[in-house]
C-alpha cells in the first residue's frame, strides 16, 4: 500500500504536465539553474580576501577658527 507503482508516477507526471505545461516547467528549471549558479558565484566571492582600501579621509577644520555667532542666547 505504501509503495507507488510506475503507473502512479506516470499519472502524476501527466497531471503535472497538463496543469503547468512543458514550457513553464522548463522555464522553472532554467530559473532554478540560474539561482544555483548565482549562489555558487556568491559563495566563491566570499572566499576571496577583501582588498585593502584607502584609509578614511576626514575633513580637518583645525586651521580655521570658528566665527562667533552674535545671535546665540537671544530670544526670538
Amino acid at each position: 500500500m505504501g509503495s507507488m507503482s510506475i503507473w502512479h508516477w506516470i499519472v502524476v507526471i501527466g497531471v503535472v504536465l497538463l496543469l503547468f505545461g512543458r514550457g513553464k516547467i522548463s522555464d522553472l528549471m532554467g530559473d532554478v539553474a540560474q539561482g544555483i549558479k548565482a549562489f555558487k558565484k556568491g559563495m566563491a566571492d566570499d572566499d576571496k580576501p577583501a582588498e585593502k582600501s584607502e584609509p578614511v579621509r576626514t575633513i580637518d577644520n583645525a586651521g580655521q577658527p570658528a566665527a562667533p555667532r552674535s545671535d546665540v542666547g537671544k530670544a526670538v
